[in-house]
């Protein structure tokens, strides 16, 4: 009787264990309070889920002009801002911790391109985060048909969370 409850016991514990999804930690340095942190933690957990890393760890950190431009200077060697920035997790292999890593997003400039090209500003935002996570999974647009390859996966996706096609 004991051994059943204790049992029990376990396969809840165990089938809340699985539950866990990917932990997707917003940073909002900037306190944007235009920035839906909840919707977004919501959408990227089922969307690194979906890609079959839903036990990963993702960081999204929300930054201003100043703080991507140094950014993508130090790492990209462009000394300008842009919309997004991927970083890989760079833990030694002995740490055992699945992290994915962390994308950077300038809403400013995401705001600015979405006002340019007649988007809404969560939709370009929630698509400037997929980009990223993508090219934390190897995705990359360096080549015409790599492009291509990582531009339908994001249509995909997006089209999964109701939003249109933003190549369009």
């Amino acid at each position: 009787m004991i051994d059943d409850k204790i049992k029990r016991l376990f396969d809840k514990i165990n089938h809340f264990i699985l539950k866990i999804q990917t932990m997707v930690v917003i940073q909002n340095s900037i306190n944007d309070s235009s920035i839906n942190e909840a919707n977004l933690v919501d959408t990227l957990q089922r969307v690194i889920d979906d890609l079959g890393k839903g036990e990963s760890e993702l960081l999204i950190r929300i930054v201003d002009k100043d703080e991507i431009q140094e950014l993508n200077k130090t790492y990209r060697h462009q000394d300008k801002p842009t919309n997004v920035l991927s970083f890989e997790s760079d833990f030694p292999i002995e740490i055992d911790e699945a992290t994915l890593g962390d994308v950077v997003i300038c809403s400013e400039v995401v705001s600015t391109e979405a006002k340019e090209q007649n988007k809404i500003f969560d939709d370009h935002l929630m698509h400037m985060a997929v980009h990223g996570i993508l090219h934390l999974l190897g995705y990359d647009h360096v080549d015409s048909a790599d492009a291509k390859k990582m531009e339908s996966l994001e249509i995909k996706i997006l089209e999964k969370i109701k939003i249109a096609n933003p190549y369009q």
